[in-house]
């Protein structure tokens, strides 16, 4: 689909690049010719993705931190700079969701999210952000949901969350534009990924899966390289003129019936307290 030196020579920072769809599109980028960092909590998982890249030739940074904790941050832009000499994009991937009523939650649980998906965007885009504007050039690309702007139940805490994420990404593309940094978001529908499906699917309700693939015109979940290519596209010089933007990708499901998660509403009092204490054992 796209020539193999699409992103030669950018240096593409990924939060959570170690796992999920973040590895995906952080893979790809490096297919592509990009320098790669990639950050994440658990330094581990980021290792062995590291690994699994350097064996395409990916040139890859691997570091471990927090993106809710500034010097996490601060520290991972230092060591990009150290070693690529240049910042040119950054994908703000790093999300933390899960499902439950909303009366249920603690302040802490409520607090958790918003910390990583608003913070940690917010902490990532302020640092590297005054790389690029001292370099007159960025790119700073978003991954939010429908739900931002349309709301969904039993996500609440993710919904206010992404929709801050997505204001950010408006603005600053107006503020920021003058130094030549672009912003933009992509709002993906369900692409099914191990940890996230575990933590956003109902144990023991085996129709929601299909139900939910039933509410999507196109009547399947996204395909992996189907997100790649869109994030690969925004994040290359071709795309030079799209800013301020919010790119869905999901099927049509979002025109179709806003809340992803409405139908939630059939579960039971007694499974949500299940899945409650089930999330305290982890």
């Amino acid at each position: 689909m796209f020539k193999d030196n699409l992103l030669k020579n950018k240096t593409i920072v990924v939060t959570g690049g170690g796992s999920g769809l973040g590895k995906s599109m952080a893979r790809r980028f490096g297919e592509l010719g990009a320098n790669l960092v990639i950050s994440g909590r658990r330094k581990e998982v980021l290792e062995e993705a590291a690994h699994e890249f350097s064996q395409q030739n990916i040139d890859v940074l691997t570091c471990p931190g927090d993106v809710r904790k500034i010097e996490d941050v601060e520290s991972m832009s230092k060591q990009a700079l150290e070693k690529f000499g240049t910042i040119d994009a950054l994908l703000n991937n790093a999300a933390g969701n899960f499902i439950s009523p909303t009366e249920m939650l603690s302040q802490n649980a409520f607090k958790a999210v918003i910390d990583i998906v608003l913070m940690g965007t917010w902490n990532c885009t302020s640092v590297l952000g005054k790389e690029m504007i001292k370099n007159k050039k960025g790119n700073i690309l978003s991954i939010v949901t429908t739900y931002a702007w349309t709301g969904s139940p039993f996500v609440v805490p993710s919904a206010a969350a992404k929709a801050g994420v997505l204001a950010m990404t408006r603005s600053l593309a107006v503020e920021w534009g003058k130094y030549n940094i672009r912003f933009n978001a992509i709002a993906p529908g369900p692409f099914p990924t191990k940890g996230a499906w575990s933590r956003l699917m109902p144990p023991g309700f085996d129709d929601f899966e299909d139900d939910m693939k039933n509410k999507i015109p196109m009547k399947r979940f996204g395909e992996r390289h189907e997100l790649e290519n869109l994030a690969s596209y925004l994040m290359s010089d071709g795309s030079a003129y799209i800013n301020g933007e919010v790119v869905t990708i999901d099927g049509g499901e979002w025109i179709a019936g806003a809340g992803e998660f409405s139908d939630l509403t059939k579960l039971p009092e007694s499974m949500w307290k299940a899945m409650a204490e089930r999330r305290k054992k982890k």
